[in-house]
């Protein structure tokens, strides 16, 4: 098996290079999108391991690609961790079913994000 595979959708620039850096400098392979329809299209087309995704973005919103993956029983067991700027009161819109594995607010470090990256990859495993 390669590289774990990891997705970062985020509409703001700056915090998806941010996180890929951080994210490439401990060994994960990084994919990008920075919109939520880009980022269902890398999900077909892909073997993801883990999601990072901003709850709010132009386009379809954060939410509601986490609602779409969730739904889909192919997307469903992949771990998604919402990073937003609202907090974790974020997931109040969603349904239990459809509810992110983790909340990550922004501005977050390295540690913090790693730390949770690791957890949510040993519980798939």
């Amino acid at each position: 098996m390669g590289l774990t595979q990891i997705l970062v959708v985020d509409d703001e620039l700056d915090i998806l290079e941010m996180t890929r850096i951080m994210l490439e400098s401990s060994g994960f392979e990084v994919i990008t999108a920075s919109d939520g329809e880009k980022a269902l299209e890398i999900v077909e087309e892909k073997t993801i391991d883990l999601i990072l995704l901003d709850a709010v973005m132009p386009g379809i919103h954060g939410l509601d690609v986490c609602r779409a993956l969730k739904r889909n029983p192919k997307t469903k067991i992949i771990p998604i961790i919402i990073f937003s700027a609202l907090g974790t009161g974020v997931d109040m819109m969603l349904d239990d079913q459809d509810k992110a594995d983790a909340y990550l607010s922004k501005p977050f470090t390295r540690k913090i994000l790693l730390d949770k990256v690791q957890v949510h990859l040993e519980k798939r495993s």
